[in-house]
């Protein structure tokens, strides 16, 4: 082939992709000229730095002196990205903000794109009072930078993926090669290989998909947004999985203990950790059975309580027009819808119309004879017990469990509620994150752990 019909060919390439990107309003295909050198880009000007695309390619081609020292100076730039052999994979490095440069039938694509959310957030997911206020942010290669910058090892390993799906994120996995088992990488890779979903939006979308079961309770992947919780799990040998446009990293194997951990227990003494550790499993344990426990002792077993104790709750119930289990399932309904609404609201509003709106109706479902005082005091309680968990995702499967507690000390009193703890304990048994078991407790040194598993 010609020198002549090499550079038809390159150019009747590039016509073809700027065809399947027409008519998008965005494209750009331009010619830079100068003497008898050409320079042929094609881009998004939509997803491209303009100002770093003047600086790096414009600039430099008008003012070398000759078309091979600016085909040698495009070489030697450290934007270059690895050229697909597809039509379709070089358009989508082309949406993702690479400029297509053709230099005397030499193509190169260079990654200007154009970063908008590189701004570092606050860790409003997991608020503390000691330790990093700032959390990640929902550029990929910004999250990359912060988890470098706090973790100088050489054995830090990242991986990046793309999601064969609508948006084609990239997906990085972080880990340290010194540290991860093997077995447990490959079957990360395995899972976001073999996804088969129209579209991935962000951390959370990419969690739901890796939990691999789509009716289950209970979250095996843990999402965080703060830096030193992702570099907490990464020096335990766990996988941190980042998508590019989210703001949170997917922590892959946890178990159940990991969720009853706040990063401020780093920063207290042994003894204040344990007590606080202590109140946070009293205060799941009263959010998840309390409700429960009521309606048991005062449908069935009223005589468990001592009898001033059980003429107190008997006398608070005095007008109440329907059994107990009605009167908790409402009262614990408007808890959600509350907290929903918490949620929902604007941060201006949401406390004052939740506030206002749980005192005006407690006092007046009280005055009313709808619910009693006691009723009031064990639902206040458990949505005190509900806000202890560190970790929301388990807060809301807690939540659920609650319900389902309900129902059976409903049907069958408390030995249905003592079935219902059984049950949930065989559920937590069963499960698994990634070969890890869910209720797995760290019983020696984590390397003495380790070497007992290989045996």
């Amino acid at each position: 082939m010609g020198e002549s019909e090499k550079d038809t060919a390159a150019l009747a390439y590039i016509n073809r992709l700027a065809k399947q990107l027409a008519p998008s309003a965005d494209v750009v295909k331009k010619n830079l000229k100068r003497n008898d050198n050409v320079v042929h880009l094609l881009y998004l000007k939509s997803v491209v730095d303009m100002m770093q695309l003047q600086e790096v390619i414009v600039k430099p081609f008008y003012g070398n002196s000759a078309e091979q020292d600016f085909a040698e100076y495009v070489q030697s730039l450290p934007y270059e990205t690895q050229m697909p052999t597809g039509d379709e994979e070089v358009l989508t490095e082309i949406t993702k903000g690479n400029v297509l440069v053709m230099i005397d039938k030499q193509i190169t694509l260079l990654e200007l794109k154009m970063v908008l959310a590189n701004t570092v957030q606050a860790a409003e997911m997991e608020p503390t009072i000691h330790g990093p206020q700032l959390g990640l942010s929902e550029s990929i290669e910004t999250n990359i930078n912060l988890i470098r910058q706090r973790y100088h090892q050489p054995s830090l390993m990242i991986e990046t993926m793309q999601l064969d799906e609508a948006s084609n994120r990239t997906v990085a996995l972080l880990y340290d090669r010194e540290k991860v088992r093997p077995e447990l990488l490959e079957e990360i890779k395995l899972r976001i290989n073999n996804l088969d979903v129209e579209l991935v939006q962000g951390s959370a979308d990419l969690q739901y998909y890796l939990n691999n079961s789509k009716y289950t309770l209970l979250p095996k992947t843990l999402l965080s947004g703060r830096p030193d919780r992702l570099l907490h799990n990464v020096t335990g040998g766990k996988v941190i999985i980042m998508v590019d446009g989210s703001p949170h990293g997917i922590i892959a194997p946890v178990v159940f203990f990991d969720f009853m951990l706040s990063m401020e227990d780093n920063y207290h003494s042994f003894w204040i950790v344990s007590a606080i550790r202590l109140l946070r499993y009293a205060g799941i344990i009263i959010c998840t059975m309390l409700p429960s426990v009521y309606v048991g002792i005062t449908s069935y077993n009223p005589d468990i309580f001592k009898t001033e104790l059980a003429l107190t709750v008997a006398a608070s119930r005095i007008g109440v027009p329907y059994p107990s289990f009605i009167e908790v399932f409402l009262m614990l309904l408007f808890i959600e819808l509350l907290t929903e609404a918490s949620i929902r609201l604007p941060e201006k509003v949401s406390s004052t119309a939740t506030t206002v709106g749980g005192l005006i109706l407690g006092t007046a479902a009280v005055e009313a004879a709808l619910v009693s005082n006691v009723m009031v005091i064990v639902i206040s309680l458990v949505a005190i017990s509900t806000f202890v968990i560190p970790i929301n995702e388990m807060s809301y499967a807690i939540r659920v469990c609650r319900f389902l507690l309900l129902l059976y000390t409903t049907s069958f009193g408390l030995a249905g509620l003592v079935l219902g703890m059984i049950g949930l304990v065989m559920y937590l048994v069963n499960l698994n994150s990634f070969g890890e078991p869910f209720l797995r407790v760290a019983w020696k040194d984590r390397h003495e752990e380790l070497k007992a598993d290989d045996q």
